[in-house]
């Protein structure tokens, strides 16, 4: 079963349990993948549904950010429960150990000397790791690689 089916079966599922959290943010997800689908005219695959699903949880993880500096605890609740929900659509996520093995990896590949490679690097470590690793955590590795 695609990623995509999954979801809509989930909210199938929230919609009979009438969980009414789960199938907001749920309902969020599939209208953002709508909305990528519809402007790029192409069906989203499952790499391309979990970068929508990375996106959408960056910006969850900036908003609890700005209201928790701005005193608004009640909202920043709502967007943590987001968080859990958005999460489960996620591959499980690589440790710092393997991410740090896989950029490693990726330099010998590229033969990649020092920081003016970086944006090589990158480029490679994104296509492989999509998904599967949080890309701040990649960026200081491949940095801590090519410095080190």
């Amino acid at each position: 079963m695609s990623l995509k089916d999954q979801i809509n079966e989930d909210m199938k599922s929230a919609m009979r349990a009438k969980d009414m959290e789960r199938l907001g943010t749920i309902r969020l997800l599939t209208a953002a993948i709508k909305q990528k689908e519809v402007d790029e005219r192409i069906t989203l695959d499952d790499a391309a549904v979990v970068a929508v699903v990375d996106k959408l949880l960056k910006q969850r993880k900036d908003s609890i950010e700005a209201f928790e500096k701005a005193g608004r605890q009640d909202l920043a609740d709502k967007e943590k429960a987001e968080v859990t929900v958005l999460q489960v659509y996620l591959p499980t996520r690589l440790s710092a150990e393997e991410v740090a093995a896989e950029v490693k990896a990726i330099v010998a590949e590229l033969g990649a000397k020092g920081p003016g490679d970086m944006g090589k690097v990158m480029g490679a470590v994104k296509a492989k790791l999509a998904g599967k690793a949080e890309m701040g955590q990649v960026s200081a590795a491949v940095k801590a690689a090519l410095n080190g």
